[in-house]
């Protein structure tokens, strides 16, 4: 009963207003983060909502350009703040050109009162482009520390075969499964297993492939492997890579978009697919210091500099 009065409390009078149509797992990053970010700020007892604003309303928060404008437009009332996350550029990512990101651009110029880039490549790839959005400020991704964590993981034994996996839950060519076919021709199978999760435009016959699985099922999964692989290009801000870094996972990766800065030393680079093989022994020669360099962002702290920018650092009143 509660439960229920909680659930129409937020309804008809939420405190912050998620511009975003939440979907179960799996699905794609900005979901499982703002999925994680809803629920750090209703553990804080703030009323949020999916799309409904109210008069009470104190913040919205926008999700790139799949939300719904007009009903911002009808109901936002004066001290409402709005703050609009996005990433790409989308035409870089998808490898189109930049309809959608001017788009995007116009959205902010009109219903924005700052912007959260969720990595400093995407800020930077922006005003690359000429796209200036209104008050930027970096905030990275970060996960739902009850789900994607190092405990209990499968103990690093070099004496076995090497663990690899990747995910992805987008066949878009940037996603790097040509990259993977590359590294299924050429890897050491007396050495390496490898593990693909997820979709993927290019069938694999030594790689293991499984489909999409739940937070909770994925987590498991990758806390059996040793080393997460990422090809993917253009990425602003890999949540797939967050959570494989917070299951405890050091990173081999494409030298590209935001994973540089996601990783930092908790893995090595490639710049070309040639790279691979030879990052790859050093990446399992160096694992343990690799693994004990990794840092992702904690949940509280990404939700405290979120509140900030929605004017909201204080707990509302019960």
């Amino acid at each position: 009963m509660r439960l229920l009065e909680a659930l129409r409390a937020a309804v008809a009078r939420p405190d912050v207003a998620f511009f975003h149509s939440f979907q179960p797992a799996p699905y794609g990053g900005s979901n499982q983060f703002l999925t994680a970010l809803r629920g750090e700020l209703r553990r804080r007892g703030l009323r949020v909502s999916a799309s409904l604003i109210g008069p009470s309303t104190r913040a919205a928060l926008l999700n790139a350009f799949a939300f719904d404008a007009d009903r911002l437009r009808q109901r936002r009332r004066p001290g409402c703040r709005v703050v609009h996350r996005v990433d790409g550029p989308v035409g870089r990512y998808r490898g189109t050109d930049d309809a959608v990101d001017r788009q995007i651009a116009a959205l902010n110029a009109e219903l924005a009162d700052s912007t959260v880039f969720q990595s400093a490549y995407s800020l930077r790839a922006h005003e690359e482009q000429g796209l200036a959005l209104r008050r930027p400020v970096v905030i990275p991704n970060a996960v739902d520390p009850a789900l994607f964590h190092p405990r209990g993981r499968v103990a690093w034994d070099p004496g076995r075969k090497v663990r690899l996996v990747a995910t992805s839950w987008s066949d878009n060519a940037n996603k790097g499964a040509t990259t993977y076919a590359w590294m299924e021709r050429r890897l050491d199978w007396t050495r390496f297993e490898f593990t693909f999760v997820g979709r993927s435009a290019v069938r694999f016959e030594k790689i293991r492939m499984l489909p999409p699985m739940s937070s909770s099922a994925l987590a498991d999964l990758l806390r059996a492997h040793d080393i997460y692989v990422t090809a993917s290009r253009h990425d602003p801000a890999s949540n797939a890579l967050t959570e494989a870094l917070a299951c405890g996972l050091p990173a081999l990766f494409a030298k590209s978009g935001g994973h540089p800065e996601i990783v930092g030393e908790a893995g090595l680079a490639f710049a070309d697919d040639a790279e691979i093989p030879d990052q790859l022994t050093r990446l399992v020669e160096e694992f343990e210091a690799r693994q004990g360099r990794i840092a992702v962002p904690a949940l509280a702290d990404v939700a405290d500099r979120y509140l900030a920018e929605m004017g909201l650092g204080a707990r509302p009143a019960s």
